[in-house]
């Protein structure tokens, strides 16, 4: 990770503003975060590097419920070196129709937004590298593909340098 960040910082910020979610109003079939997260979900993920080398893939079980405008998302992880993790989060849907998360592991809430088929959730995730925590910021990308399948892209980075991508994909059971 240490040399991860020289080299961020070598080769300067790299970063751009990203497009909003409005962009995808229109995209179809819209996302109802209630719906689609509710019930038993897998999803199949890789973290690649600035390089785009795979460094770690997983599998994930979701276990997702919603009382109201309140879901809990019980995320059980098993990752290609043969470790476990789990991260449980609590969304709440907002009177503007924004979403707020928070899990254990999240610094501070999760801001999530809808458009059309598109979720972008932003957060800090403190995530442990070699014994450290480091705080790395996400931008979350999600479209839903259809009534059972969801795509998901992350962007890492810290200090606006990029540090890898997340690739997921999601399957309603």
């Amino acid at each position: 990770m240490k040399l991860v960040m020289a080299a961020a910082f070598t080769l300067g910020l790299a970063g751009c503003a990203s497009p909003g979610v409005e962009q995808y109003r229109s995209e179809q079939p819209p996302l109802d975060m209630k719906t689609y997260l509710n019930g038993t979900l897998d999803a199949w993920g890789m973290f690649q590097g600035r390089s785009g080398e795979v460094k770690k893939r997983f599998h994930v079980v979701i276990d997702a419920q919603w009382t109201g405008d309140t879901g809990i998302l019980d995320e059980n992880f098993k990752w290609s070196d043969g470790t476990t993790s789990r991260r449980v989060w609590t969304l709440t849907k907002q009177a503007d129709g924004t979403f707020r998360g928070r899990a254990d592991d999240v610094v501070g809430e999760a801001i999530g937004e809808v458009a059309g088929n598109a979720l972008r959730w932003r957060y800090v995730l403190a995530l442990p590298v070699d014994g450290k925590v480091y705080h790395v910021n996400f931008d979350d990308w999600m479209y839903l593909m259809d009534d059972k399948v969801m795509m998901n892209r992350s962007y890492m980075s810290k200090w606006g340098f990029n540090l890898g991508e997340v690739t997921l994909t999601f399957v309603k059971r």
